[in-house]
């Protein structure tokens, strides 16, 4: 019986002695240091369907910018990003940006479609978190009065003003022929050359629209070819949805000046529409590729594919941001706002400098595709003709 009570005492004296160790070594991960939280910022854009080329320009340019600043952010650091697919979509941008919003990002580059921009810009204001656009250019982005938001692309008042100083001076224009898909942006923009053309004795001999998605665009088209005019301004959402129309109107022999905007612009319309893109003429911010900016840019990007056309925009966009959270020495929202309001320097796309409506200023020129390649063509703003 002793024998078996001292058995008993032994095993019950282990037992204390195993518990106790593992106390304390729960006591010891305990006193592990955090890891660091860092930034997370996100980015807003269609990464699928047929705008998802654009959509990813953004993203990747985020990336490229993290890429750059992260050594920079020493205790800040480290940034990441959260990228989220609004499908040029306003319902699904609201939710996109909801997301976000749980996600806890201090920022948000995008969107690519101000139809998606001006809905999801809501919830983000409403959070206190940043939303920088590289892309939207309709003029509502900025003129809502949203305190967080800035735009470092153009504005479409700008931008039609240079399509029709371009149709009017250098192609001589006298009447001009107008099509949109409908979307806050094309139409928009079309909108606005129209009323500019009748301001400047510019004849505009129709105005249609097509849907988002159309293959088919004879029916416009054949009244286009009927009409004759001098010009045909043709506002779409992307490259996407001009190649197939450049393709036809090549195929129905029309014969008329072509004259798109900045959502064309995207390497992505010489792939589709190969010859047929040939000669057609862009409005697009004018960008500098010699600059030590822009080559820093394109190194950082070189992992990500060929650069697209909003690709330097949103590079910059989140390079704005991050500099402005490095001198604030955090994210508070108010001291960021402050330094975003400070901040200047020479970005990938142009020298960046925010007003007080968190516009960045435009710089449209006029481009063309020639040999396969947009190449600068003419400056509204000095008269200068790059190329004949």
């Amino acid at each position: 019986m002793k024998r078996a009570l001292y058995l008993l005492s032994l095993l019950l004296l282990v037992s204390l002695v195993a518990v106790g160790c593992g106390g304390e070594k729960k006591d010891e991960t305990k006193a592990e240091a955090p890891k660091a939280v860092g930034i997370k910022i996100g980015s807003l854009g269609p990464l699928t369907g047929q705008y998802a080329a654009d959509g990813n320009d953004i993203k990747n340019g985020v990336l490229a910018a993290i890429e750059v600043m992260n050594p920079e952010m020493g205790a800040l650091g480290p940034v990441t990003l959260q990228a989220e697919d609004d499908a040029c979509d306003p319902r699904q941008a609201v939710a996109a940006a909801n997301k976000l919003i749980n996600e806890k990002v201090t920022a948000v580059i995008g969107a690519y479609c101000s139809s998606a921009t001006i809905p999801a810009a809501e919830p983000l204001m409403a959070a206190k978190i940043f939303m920088i656009t590289p892309a939207s250019t309709n003029e509502k982005v900025t003129e809502s009065g949203h305190k967080y938001m800035y735009r470092t692309c153009g504005r479409d008042d700008d931008q039609s003003k240079a399509a029709v100083k371009f149709m009017q001076e250098q192609l001589k224009a006298k009447a001009v022929y107008i099509v949109d898909d409908k979307t806050t942006y094309s139409q928009g923009l079309a909108d606005n050359v129209e009323k500019l053309c009748a301001g400047a004795g510019l004849k505009v001999l129709g105005h249609e629209h097509v849907n988002q998605g159309d293959k088919d665009f004879s029916a416009v088209l054949t009244k286009v070819k009927a009409a004759k005019p001098d010009v045909f301004y043709v506002s779409l959402q992307n490259s996407a949805a001009a190649a197939p129309m450049l393709i036809q109107i090549a195929r129905m022999g029309i014969k008329t000046k072509i004259l798109a905007q900045d959502a064309v612009y995207h390497p992505q319309l010489m792939e589709l529409a190969k010859k047929d893109a040939e000669g057609v003429f862009l409005t697009f911010g004018y960008t500098d590729k010699e600059t030590p900016a822009y080559k820093q840019f394109a190194e950082a990007y070189k992992k990500l594919g060929e650069p697209g056309a909003y690709s330097a925009y949103a590079y910059d966009s989140a390079l704005a941001y991050l500099k402005a959270v490095k001198a604030a020495g955090g994210t508070d929202p108010e001291k960021v706002k402050a330094e975003l309001g400070k901040l200047e320097f020479e970005g990938a796309s142009k020298k960046i400098k925010y007003k007080e409506n968190g516009d960045s200023g435009s710089n449209y020129v006029i481009q063309v595709v020639k040999g396969g390649k947009f190449e600068n063509f003419w400056n509204p703003e000095t008269g200068q003709l790059y190329a004949k």
